[in-house]
């Protein structure tokens, strides 16, 4: 219990301190909204699409291709985000609803899944996550772009918007342009892989800067009913029942622990960056971020915890 709370505040510590970076900063000045909002967009449109495709290029999508825990992985995903999006049509104002969805079902497993899978598991943990992530990273983005361009102020949810939103949403072109590269193992050039990593590292950092650069008191008050009903929903009801679903379907061991990792991660930066690109209640997206990475501290050691005194794992 001790070591994996501490793997998992090793993971979590460095994210707030980069939230917090960002509180100070805006305090000081030295950022504004002018930063944030040109920060955001080129995360969006830059840095993020450079990350996913350079995590998919590097993949071994060979090696640790478990169809059956992909396929649950998915099918688990549309269900929870199919739950999510139901809940806040009854629960959440219109304008809302899609920031509510994407903080319920979008995880961070990227950062805290895949770290804590490689840290329980070692090169089958770090192998089996990886590939799940390629799956992850495409099934995240179209599903968020779709619920983000329904609800978006000033476009019309038809679906030709729909189509429009997925086919121009940069991390899913980015996602896109990976696969062939990964599946056929086109080398690329040395310098271009160096180039694009020195790019693909300010994402993170960039994202969290400017969501610690955008949270307020009166932000997260405006939004804690909200903001907490979401966050619920991502740390606590979604992770258990798609747990136990797998338990039910025979999965164990360590494949079992790497679900629960990847559905039990906190709500992903990346929604902060999408709901300000697409208009929305980006203010929202960061109480979620926040509330979820704090309760992950708490969620992932009970229920690690958990599943091993059952012995499931």
């Amino acid at each position: 219990m001790l070591a994996v709370l501490q793997q998992t505040l090793g993971i979590t510590a460095p994210v707030f301190s980069m939230l917090f970076l960002g509180v100070l900063l805006k305090r000081l000045r030295w950022i504004n909204d002018g930063f944030i909002e040109t920060a955001s967009s080129l995360v969006f449109r830059g840095t993020m699409p450079t990350l996913l495709f350079l995590s998919i290029v590097k993949a071994d999508l060979g090696a640790a291709l478990k169809p059956a825990l992909i396929g649950y992985f998915v099918l688990a995903t549309l269900i929870s985000f199919a739950i999510a999006w139901g809940w806040a049509i009854w629960r959440c104002p219109m304008a809302d609803r899609g920031i509510y969805t994407q903080g319920a079902f979008r995880g961070n497993n990227g950062i805290v899944g895949l770290a804590l899978a490689a840290s329980m598991y070692g090169d089958y943990g770090l192998s089996v996550g990886a590939v799940l992530g390629g799956v992850v990273i495409v099934c995240y983005n179209v599903l968020s772009a779709v619920v983000l361009t329904v609800y978006a102020p000033g476009v019309k949810s038809d679906w030709r918007a729909l189509c429009k939103g997925i086919v121009t949403n940069p991390p899913i072109i980015g996602v896109l342009l990976a696969i062939p590269f990964a599946y056929w193992q086109i080398p690329l050039p040395q310098w271009a892989m160096v180039s694009g990593e020195y790019f693909a590292q300010m994402t993170l950092p960039l994202a969290l800067i400017c969501i610690g650069g955008t949270l307020s008191l009166t932000s997260l008050r405006e939004s804690s009913g909200v903001a907490v009903g979401s966050s619920l929903m991502k740390m606590v009801w979604l992770p258990l029942f798609s747990t136990l679903g797998a338990w039910a379907l025979g999965f164990r061991g360590a494949d079992l622990a790497i679900l629960f990792l990847y559905f039990a991660s906190p709500t992903a930066a990346a929604s902060f960056v999408m709901a300000r690109a697409m208009n929305g209640n980006y203010q929202l997206a960061a109480a979620i971020i926040v509330i979820t990475t704090l309760a992950a501290v708490v969620t992932t050691n009970v229920g690690l915890l958990l599943l091993q005194w059952a012995e499931w794992i």
